[in-house]
C-alpha cells in the first residue's frame, strides 16, 4: 500500500464538521482534540436533531461508553442520516466485551446503515466476532496474539475498516494490514485516550475519501503525538502528559509525522 504523507494538511484545509455523539466522561476532550487538529466538533447528541446535524456534518463518531436510552435513539438517528448522504461513521464499540447488550444495540444499529471503520481494544474487537476477548470493565487485557486473523474476520464480515489498539495496533480491510508500533504506556494512565483516537480518526475520514489511509493516519497522530508528549518535561506525570498531548496535536504535521512512523505493512 502507497501510504502518503499529506493527511494532516488535507484536513486543515478541508476544516471538516464531526458529528460526535459520544460518552460523558471525555466528550470534552474528544472536542478539544478535534478542535487541536484542525477540524470542527459537533457535539450533538438530541434524538430529535442529530440526524439534521449530521446531515450538514462531514462524518460522524459514535461512543458507546456511557450509553443512555436519548444516545441510543440519537446514534440511530445519525447513522440513518450518514446513510442517506454517504458519510463515513467511526464506531467505538467501548464495553461490548464486558456487557453483551451492547453487542445486541450494535447489531440493531447495522440495520440502518453502513459502519466505515470500527475502532476498539483488542477484546472489544474480538467479541464483535463471537470471540472472547480477555477484558477488564472497559479496557481490555487480552495478548492480542491472534489479533490480526480477528481483525480480518471483523473487516470482511462487516465490510468496513477495523482498527485494533494495543501495543500494536492494528489496523485493515480485510486483505490490507498495517502495523504501528509508535506509541507509549503513558496513553493508558489517562481516561480516555482510546475515544480521543476515535474522534480524531473520524475527523481524518471526513476529509479523506480513502477509509484505510485516514485511519491509519488517525493513528499515527495519536502515537506520534503521545511519543513526543511523554517526552517533554514531566510527560512522565499524567496531568501534565495530557497538557503536553493536546499541545502536539496542534503542532504535529504531515512532515513530523513521516519521520517518527514505524509501522509494517502486511
Amino acid at each position: 500500500m502507497d501510504f502518503k504523507f499529506d493527511q494532516i494538511s488535507k484536513l486543515r484545509v478541508k476544516t471538516p464538521l464531526i458529528e460526535a455523539i459520544t460518552n460523558y466522561i471525555t466528550i470534552n476532550d474528544c472536542a478539544n482534540a478535534i478542535i487541536a487538529l484542525g477540524a470542527s466538533p459537533a457535539m450533538c447528541e438530541s434524538a430529535d436533531e442529530a440526524y439534521d446535524f449530521s446531515l450538514i456534518s462531514n462524518s460522524v463518531y459514535i461512543n458507546i461508553g456511557t450509553l443512555t436510552k436519548e444516545q441510543e435513539h440519537a446514534m440511530i438517528q445519525a447513522i440513518k442520516a450518514a446513510y442517506d448522504k454517504n458519510l463515513p461513521l467511526v464506531l467505538d464499540p467501548v464495553g461490548c466485551a464486558a456487557i453483551p447488550r451492547r453487542i445486541g444495540f450494535l447489531n440493531k444499529l447495522r440495520k440502518f446503515g453502513n459502519i466505515a471503520v470500527v475502532r476498539g481494544n483488542m477484546g472489544e474487537i474480538k467479541a464483535l466476532t463471537d470471540k472472547d476477548g480477555k477484558v477488564r470493565g472497559v479496557d481490555s487485557i487480552d495478548d492480542g496474539s491472534d489479533g490480526i486473523k480477528v481483525c480480518k474476520t471483523l473487516a470482511n464480515e462487516w465490510n468496513c475498516i477495523v482498527a485494533a489498539s494495543g501495543k500494536t495496533d492494528i489496523i485493515t480491510d480485510g486483505e490490507k494490514t498495517v502495523l504501528i508500533k509508535n506509541g507509549t504506556g503513558m496513553l493508558t494512565k489517562i481516561t480516555g485516550a482510546g475515544c480521543v483516537l476515535g474522534a480524531i480518526t473520524a475527523a481524518f475520514c471526513g476529509a479523506e475519501t480513502n477509509h484505510l489511509s485516514a485511519t491509519i493516519a488517525g493513528h499515527l497522530t495519536m502515537s506520534i503525538a503521545g511519543e513526543i508528549a511523554a517526552n517533554k518535561e514531566k510527560g512522565n506525570s499524567p496531568g501534565s502528559f495530557k497538557v503536553n498531548l493536546f499541545d502536539q496535536f496542534y503542532v504535529i504535521n504531515d512532515k513530523i509525522l513521516k519521520y517518527n512512523a514505524n509501522m509494517k505493512f502486511l
